[in-house]
């Protein structure tokens, strides 16, 4: 039998913008408030595009907000114009916990606001940035600013151009940072240089529980360096290396490390 998956009709732009233009915010939060399904189905995939299609979000009223806990700008383009904007507001913004800034056409520059606005904000604990063009300059910047900032736990770096310099940064960041839990690196081309510097990190670093290095370029090398990391490093709990090349020796030296590490419950190769 042949499954067939149906698409949701909000999940198509141009029908999305079209209801979208017709409707406020008001109309959203009457939607919500109707029932749960009514919640689950129409306000998160229209919630931006109403917001989007009256001009783009006001970023006085990030600024200026007391509720607003998590903003979800996934897929809108707003490029490092639009970063720059919401940097700002994040300087003096004290109750925004979530930023999600996927796939926005963000670059270097963009980076480099944000960074800037982590050195300052003491509020937000998870930013998104997956599928941008940060580069390594950019990673660098993030990286300098998790030296100083103590709030920030979950980072998304996924598919942003990210090579070697980029991840010899963020270990040397994450051997100063005492909050960062969660860092993903997936789908970018550190390689083994990049994983043998995370691994440094690693035997030092108290607080990082989750790394996810998926289709990085990755060999028997990198391998090698992070089950060495493994011996020693005592909160990692998640290490994903899927779609990587560590070859049958790097799989053999991985199992081992995890006979010794205790803490390891969830390793993919």
């Amino acid at each position: 039998m042949i499954k067939i998956s149906q698409t949701h009709p909000l999940d198509l732009h141009e029908i999305r913008s079209r209801i979208a233009s017709s409707l406020s915010l008001k109309d959203l939060a009457s939607c919500a408030l109707v029932c749960q399904d009514w919640n689950d189905s129409f306000t998160p995939p229209l919630f931006y595009s109403v917001v989007m299609s009256k001009h783009g979000p006001s970023i006085e009223s990030v600024e200026t907000s007391s509720t607003l806990a998590i903003l979800d700008l996934y897929d809108n383009s707003i490029g490092d114009k639009g970063a720059v904007a919401l940097s700002e507001a994040l300087k003096t913004n004290s109750h925004l916990t979530t930023l999600n800034l996927r796939a926005n056409s963000i670059g270097e520059n963009g980076a480099v606001v944000l960074s800037e606005a982590l050195k300052t904000n003491s509020k937000l604990t998870t930013l998104i940035l997956d599928f941008n063009s940060t580069g390594d300059n950019g990673t660098v910047a993030l990286s300098e600013a998790l030296k100083t900032n103590s709030h920030l736990t979950t980072l998304y770096l996924r598919a942003n151009s990210i090579g070697e310099n980029g991840a010899v940064a963020l270990s040397k960041a994450l051997k100063t940072n005492s909050t960062l839990i969660t860092l993903n690196l997936d789908f970018n081309s550190i390689g083994d240089n990049g994983a043998v510097a995370l691994s440094e990190a690693l035997k030092t670093n108290s607080n990082l529980t989750t790394l996810t290095l998926k289709t990085n370029s990755i060999r028997g090398n990198g391998a090698m360096a992070l089950s060495e990391a493994l011996k020693t490093n005592s909160t990692l709990t998640t290490l994903d290396l899927y779609s990587n090349f560590i070859g049958k020796n790097g799989a053999v030296v991985l199992s081992e490390a995890c006979k010794i590490n205790s803490t390891m419950k969830f390793l993919k190769y």
